[in-house]
């Protein structure tokens, strides 16, 4: 079966993080599970896993939660789009988050974000995501 590289998921709750984890993990949707617990350690990490042109270990996908002590989704997203290219240029970026008020959801379109998605991850919602921007599916879903 086809699988992501690596998969970075960006949230300040741990339990969210271990499930979200366990999911991509059971269905086998990534070869590796990044997990940061703020925006500044998510940067950190696509700095030393992107850092060559060659590097297979870039996650391809970022999962970022919005509401988060330290550096917070949004604010992220603003440095994200400061990276060099390389630094960027393999991941699809879809925000996760319970935060659906009207005004973090205008903060986050003013951004290139490949999606928005409300918490929790599903199967289905995770399926319908690797149909859209990596053109496969799970098997049973």
């Amino acid at each position: 079966m086809k699988k992501l590289p690596c998969v970075l998921l960006v949230d300040d709750d741990q339990t969210a993080n271990f499930l979200n984890a366990s999911l991509l993990r059971r269905l086998e949707v990534a070869e590796q599970v990044l997990v940061a617990q703020e925006g500044a350690q998510a940067l950190a990490l696509l700095q030393e896993y992107c850092a060559s042109a060659d590097s297979t270990a870039c996650p391809a996908l970022v999962l970022l939660d919005i509401s988060m002590p330290g550096m917070n989704g949004i604010e992220f997203l603003a440095a994200y789009q400061q990276l060099v290219p390389v630094q960027k240029r393999r991941c699809v970026v879809v925000v996760l988050t319970t935060s659906l008020h009207p005004r973090d959801v205008a903060q986050v379109h003013q951004f290139p974000v490949d999606g928005f998605l409300d918490k929790p991850l599903t199967p289905n919602k995770l399926n319908d995501l690797l149909k859209q921007h990596f053109q496969w599916e799970l098997p049973a879903v």
